[in-house]
């Protein structure tokens, strides 16, 4: 039998009940925005901490109960290596689609003033920091790293939105159980984390890992996201530092318990100080790779660690790919940032989703590393912003969704013209 949509109206068999009703809905008569009623946003203004943080966890907020949310374009400095040209449409800085405009405070947020917050997700603690008000971006970091990764960007970007930057289930402060960190799973993750904070959509900003995450929070809620920031992204193609991959191998656990013991981390840092005096790729970004493994020491955090990695690389690389996707971007505003010498996932790959995500704009870090954010703080935080500034957020129509997939599949199952005969 057909299925009873909203008002009894009958629905398509191929089409969702709320597809119906979004249809209904675009058939109505939308004010501009410029005439849209800037309503009060629907982001609470704080969730309070529940607890101290988890035992091993790395600190890099100071964390206070009593404290209340705090509230927060550079010049750019570098070589640049931009090209490929601007999605969406030019304008002033978008507004948010909760109804929040950007507001500028007035001063940046100090490091210092910056809070962790905790909130319990599927019966699992999510730490996260939360700055600022505004439209929303989140900020998800790589494997084995945190939400620290952001601080030198948090305070300024909190001027004009509300900033979240999680630790990932598994990393930072976060709980660290034996459960699904699939990309997949974390992107799930995300959403959730977003509807218990009440952010109904956000500029997803992810880096490396948290790239991939990023780019499958699009995928599977393209509803929920405005803008895509790429910064040193995985999931582009099977290149890999070849460190990864043996770790990733059958068997190779037992190094990463190696890794967290004091003689080994000792060795390590005295190896990056050498590589960087030497002036190699890998020297660069020295101290943020032994920061990663100082969270070895902890157990769960190594299982959790090899468990993300071997969900998404094996012994010949990475595993996953977006490319088989990219097609979808159309309409999505995005942003691929990377470092001209990033020694785990080469810059190549950089290049490779910028030709295939329709629209994208592409900027190159020359002098950075695999950590494009921390080598030149300044310019990232420019070249987001201005990012920010000339794109409109993303508008999802599922019928636009639904016609992108299915134009895609008949050209995939068309027959090359030479057999057309």
């Amino acid at each position: 039998m057909p299925d009873r949509g909203p008002r009894g109206r009958t629905v398509d068999p191929m089409t969702s009940w709320t597809d119906a009703a979004e249809e209904a809905s675009e058939n109505r008569a939308v004010l501009p925005r410029e005439r849209r009623p800037a309503g009060r946003s629907d982001i609470p203004d704080r969730v309070r901490p529940q607890g101290p943080p988890a035992p091993g966890a790395a600190d890099w907020t100071s964390p206070r109960a009593g404290d209340p949310e705090p509230t927060g374009g550079s010049s750019r400095t570098g070589g640049s290596s931009r090209t490929g040209g601007q999605s969406g449409n030019r304008a002033g800085r978008g507004t948010s689609r909760n109804g929040q405009g950007p507001a500028d405070t007035g001063r940046d947020v100090r490091p210092d003033e910056l809070v962790t917050r905790f909130v319990t997700v599927h019966g699992y603690r999510r730490a996260y920091v939360r700055a600022g008000r505004g439209p929303a971006i989140l900020l998800i970091h790589g494997i084995g790293d945190n939400g620290g990764t952001w601080r030198e960007i948090i305070p300024r970007l909190a001027r004009k939105h509300t900033v979240v930057a999680p630790d990932l289930l598994g990393h930072g402060k976060s709980d660290k159980p034996r459960g699904d960190y699939s990309v997949a799973g974390y992107a799930c993750g995300m959403r959730d984390l977003l509807t218990v904070l009440g952010i109904k959509r956000a500029t997803v900003v992810g880096h490396s890992l948290g790239g991939g995450v990023a780019m499958q929070f699009a995928y599977q809620f393209p509803e929920r996201c405005e803008r895509l920031v790429l910064v040193s992204t995985g999931g582009v193609g099977p290149d890999l530092h070849a460190l990864l991959r043996v770790v990733a191998s059958p068997g190779s656990g037992f190094l990463l318990t190696l890794a967290g013991r004091r003689p080994v981390r000792s060795a390590g840092w005295m190896i990056t100080r050498l590589l960087r005096a030497l002036g190699t790729d890998a020297g660069r970004d020295g101290d943020d790779l032994m920061r990663v493994i100082e969270s070895f020491q902890v157990p769960t955090a190594r299982q959790a660690f090899l468990r993300t990695l071997r969900s998404a690389v094996d012994g010949r690389g990475q595993a996953i790919t977006m490319l088989d996707r990219c097609y979808l971007a159309a309409g999505m505003p995005s942003l691929i940032i990377w470092g001209g010498h990033d020694a785990v996932i080469p810059v190549e790959h950089a290049r490779i989703a910028h030709e295939a995500m329709p629209g994208s704009r592409l900027e190159i870090f020359p002098e950075a590393g695999h950590f494009p954010h921390h080598t030149d703080p300044t310019r990232f935080q420019a070249v987001l912003e201005d990012f920010l500034a000339t794109t409109e957020p993303a508008s999802y129509s599922r019928r636009q969704w639904r016609e992108l997939l299915r134009s895609h599949g008949e050209r995939s199952l068309a027959p090359p013209p030479d057999a057309a005969g």
